[in-house]
């Protein structure tokens, strides 16, 4: 089994910075891929971004140039930094695992952007 927990998340004025962490526990193999998913109110669960374990990334178009996925292999954390944060993102954000098919969700951490 794999648990995830996430940290980070708070309320911040729009423009404003947060960085999100994950740390994953658990039996963690090598080949796998991590990332960031939030859900607002109302809306379905998205793609925030995702790496690889070699580091190739993915970001949606909606954060691209502000979001940096990062992850150490090491420790088996994934980070999220965002950065010029807006209203729009406010959600519960979800780390993610999945590796060989397995999925594997974090508990979720608020983000709140204020205007």
């Amino acid at each position: 089994q794999v648990q995830l927990v996430e940290s980070g998340g708070g309320l911040v004025q729009a423009g404003g910075s947060l960085r999100l962490s994950c740390a994953a526990s658990g039996s963690i193999f090598s080949l796998n891929v991590m990332g960031w998913y939030r859900q607002a109110p109302g809306k379905q669960r998205e793609l925030v971004a995702h790496i690889t374990s070699s580091g190739s990334t993915n970001y949606a178009d909606s954060v691209k140039g502000r979001f940096t996925i990062s992850r150490d292999n090491a420790k088996n954390t994934v980070a999220l930094q965002m950065n010029s944060l807006k209203p729009d993102d406010t959600a519960v954000y979800y780390c993610k695992l999945v590796q060989f098919g397995n999925v594997f969700w974090g508990q979720g951490t608020q983000v709140t952007v204020s205007s």
